[in-house]
């Protein structure tokens, strides 16, 4: 994402928590800066993509935090997938800035190829102002509504994903345990009605939930999480479809229904 912005001309201040983040970029005109406070100072538009809720807080707050060193006026476009209450106690704290939350869907080589899916939630005059910015790694950005909106969006799809990892694994059980072949129904998945991508995930994946566990277990709990704090007592259909796939993975300590 980064690299994107810089090469469409926007002048980019770097920093990570990491050195060996920002070493990839030495041949680029960006600059880095020196700690979180010297980030905040050198940014009209902050953008941030950590991983959770506490890391957006150890970045962004405290005495020596971005938003320190950040001029009143500024825009600080949250990109972690965090949950909604994040971006709006951030947003009653400093009122003097402006926030907006920006979960993406997709990954590094979806950013290369600007095809990002942005979602995002604010007031409309800073989410325009970010709109540039968005549209280097993106080829959607589509606003949901108010503060917090896009987090809840991001949630709702990623708990969706979830429910479909698990019933296209329980599909490939199912058809194997019948004598289907398989890998032959793979390609009716592929071209009939309940074609979808967590289907093809499943399939290329040793038609179990295994390989996904390993590679993408807890950030998927993590945003199944993320939801049940939304919730809260008022559970619904998807939420319990979800929290099975992510108990099949066997990582079910994972999703509490925490709020921020």
């Amino acid at each position: 994402m980064a690299r994107r912005v810089i090469e469409d001309g926007f002048p980019t201040t770097l920093w990570a928590r990491r050195a060996q983040s920002v070493e990839p970029f030495g041949d680029t005109d960006a600059a880095c800066a020196t700690d979180r406070r010297a980030l905040g100072a050198a940014s009209d538009v902050l953008c941030l993509c950590v991983t959770g809720d506490a890391d957006v807080d150890e970045i962004l707050r405290g005495e020596g935090g971005a938003l320190s060193g950040m001029a009143p006026g500024g825009i600080v476009a949250i990109h972690s997938t965090v949950h909604p209450d994040t971006c709006l106690r951030l947003q009653a704290e400093y009122t003097d800035l402006h926030f907006v939350d920006a979960p993406v869907s997709g990954g590094g080589h979806m950013a290369a190829a600007k095809a990002l899916l942005v979602m995002v939630g604010g007031e409309r005059d800073p989410i325009k102002r970010c709109q540039p910015v968005f549209e280097t790694y993106a080829n959607a950005v589509v606003h949901l509504g108010a503060l917090g909106a896009g987090q809840v969006a991001k949630s709702l799809n990623n708990a969706l994903f979830t429910a479909q990892l698990g019933l296209a694994a329980s599909t490939f059980s199912v058809a194997s345990s019948l004598g289907v072949d398989v890998d032959a129904l793979i390609n009716v998945l592929k071209a009939g009605s309940a074609r979808s991508y967590a289907a093809e995930v499943i399939a290329n994946s040793g038609r179990s939930l295994s390989v996904m566990a390993e590679l993408a277990g807890p950030l998927l709990a993590k945003d199944v999480s993320i939801l049940a704090a939304a919730v809260g007592a008022n559970s619904c259909e998807l939420l319990q479809m979800a929290t099975s796939t992510i108990t099949a993975m066997h990582l079910n300590d994972s999703v509490t229904p925490n709020a921020q």
